[in-house]
């Protein structure tokens, strides 16, 4: 089965960075888009960052010239580095993963368990 590990989350001061990893493993035939979302309390879960398979990227608007994604496609690996962090970036930081599964006749998304980043001030 298809699997999802994130990694990198942490507690950080303002002004500080953190990178994020997300491996996907297990009998996958292709991956199309990857993205990073968050989750802060009391909010609803919202795209911080997306790539697609030809390597076009977009952000949200709070983030942008603060957060790169990058994706090594030979890891079946995404990343998000994370610079400049406010203390409103705190949340927790889920992976995102549309694929198509060996076997299977169309593609679907998974989803990690997330990874916590606190930024204080």
């Amino acid at each position: 089965q298809v699997q999802l590990v994130e990694s990198g989350g942490g507690l950080v001061q303002a002004g500080g960075s953190l990178r994020l990893s997300c491996a996907a493993s297990g009998s996958i035939f292709s991956i199309n888009a990857m993205g990073w979302y968050r989750q802060a309390p009391g909010k609803q879960r919202e795209l911080v960052a997306a790539i697609a398979s030809g390597g076009s990227r977009n952000y949200a608007d709070s983030v942008k010239g603060r957060f790169t994604i990058s994706r090594d496609n030979a890891k079946n690996t995404v990343y998000l580095q994370m610079n400049s962090l406010k203390p409103e970036d705190t949340a927790v930081y889920y992976c995102n993963v549309d694929l198509i599964e060996v076997g299977v006749s169309h593609g679907m998304s998974y989803w990690g368990k997330g990874t916590l980043v606190t930024v204080s001030s």
